[in-house]
């Protein structure tokens, strides 16, 4: 089955109390439960908006690491979910139910030549 990358922008996200962000998490930690319990959810989560970022350019024949995302970057992600579906219908539902649980919007994208395994050589 095709696995798709569902994710959002950390710049997409409004400004929420703690109590919003609690009520939140209990509703996707729901949603995470029961992708589970379908049996397509590879792999989800959030990432540290205050852990290190680090670019690294391979072009000079030896890696360069650089602090901070690349400078043309204008979106940050903020949080992903990959998903194991039959289709890409199966990957707008469980789309929409993130973006619904979360209440900030979600792109997806599908992953080329993907499997469980990894990628297929071409």
């Amino acid at each position: 089955m095709p696995e798709y990358l569902i994710a959002f922008n950390d710049e997409w996200v409004p400004d929420h109390t703690v109590e919003q962000i609690q009520e939140k998490a209990r509703t996707v930690s729901a949603l995470v439960d029961e992708m589970r319990e379908a049996g397509v959810l590879v792999v989800t989560g959030g990432l540290d908006d205050e852990a290190p970022v680090f670019s690294v350019d391979p072009s000079s024949g030896t890696p360069l690491f650089t602090d901070g995302p690349f400078v043309e970057s204008k979106e940050h992600l903020g949080g992903f979910a990959v998903v194991d579906v039959p289709d890409e219908e199966t990957a707008r539902l469980w789309a929409g139910r993130i973006a619904t649980a979360c209440g900030w919007p979600q792109e997806v994208h599908r992953f080329r030549g993907a499997t469980k395994r990894g990628f297929r050589a071409s």
